[in-house]
C-alpha cells in the first residue's frame, strides 16, 4: 500500500483548517452576540422586576386609600348623632336643667335611627316629626307638648323644635 502524497494533502488541510478557523470565529462572534443580548434582556427583566414591584406597592397604597374613603364614606352616609334644641324656652321661663332633660328623653326617642342610613331616615321624616309632636312634657307640674320647627338631615340630625303650654 502506497502513501498518497503530501502535496494533495495540503488542499484538504486548508480545507478543514478554514472550516475549524471560520467555525472558531463565528462560534466567538455568537458568543459575544449572545452575550450582549443576554445582558442587555437581564438588565430589561431587572428594571420590569423593580417596576412590577413599584406598582404593587403603589396598589396596595391605593387600595388602602381606597378602603379608608370607603369606610369614611359609609360613616357619612349613616346618622352619627342627634341633636335636639328647644328654642323659645325664655318665654315660659324654663329652668335649664328641665329644658337639658326634655332634649335628652326626645333623643333617647329617637336613638333607634343612630347608624341608620340617611335616605331611610328622610323617608321617615314625617314619622319622626309626629313621634316628637304627640309627646307632651310635664315640667314643673305643668304640661308643654313640642313642636318641630325645622329638621335638617345629614350625618348628624339636627332638630329646632318649640315648646307649648297645653290647654
Amino acid at each position: 500500500m502506497r502513501i498518497p502524497s503530501w502535496h494533495l494533502w495540503r488542499r484538504w488541510r486548508r480545507f478543514f483548517t478554514g472550516m475549524a478557523v471560520g467555525g472558531a470565529i463565528s462560534w466567538c462572534i455568537f458568543v459575544f452576540i449572545f452575550g450582549v443580548w443576554q445582558e442587555k434582556y437581564s438588565i430589561l427583566i431587572q428594571e420590569q422586576k423593580e417596576d412590577i414591584e413599584e406598582y404593587k406597592s403603589e396598589k396596595l397604597i391605593w387600595q388602602e386609600e381606597f378602603k379608608a374613603l370607603n369606610k369614611k364614606n359609609q360613616e357619612k352616609m349613616t346618622i352619627q348623632d342627634i341633636r335636639v334644641k328647644i328654642k323659645n324656652v325664655e318665654k315660659y321661663k324654663l329652668d335649664t336643667f328641665s329644658v337639658f332633660q326634655v332634649e335628652e328623653s326626645i333623643k333617647e326617642d329617637l336613638n333607634i335611627i343612630v347608624a341608620k342610613d340617611l335616605e331611610t331616615v328622610y323617608k321617615s321624616r314625617d314619622l319622626l316629626k309626629r313621634v316628637i309632636e304627640n309627646k307632651v312634657v310635664p315640667i314643673n307640674g305643668k304640661r308643654y307638648r313640642l313642636e318641630v320647627k325645622e329638621v335638617y338631615i345629614y350625618t348628624t340630625l339636627n332638630i329646632q323644635l318649640e315648646i307649648h303650654l297645653t290647654k
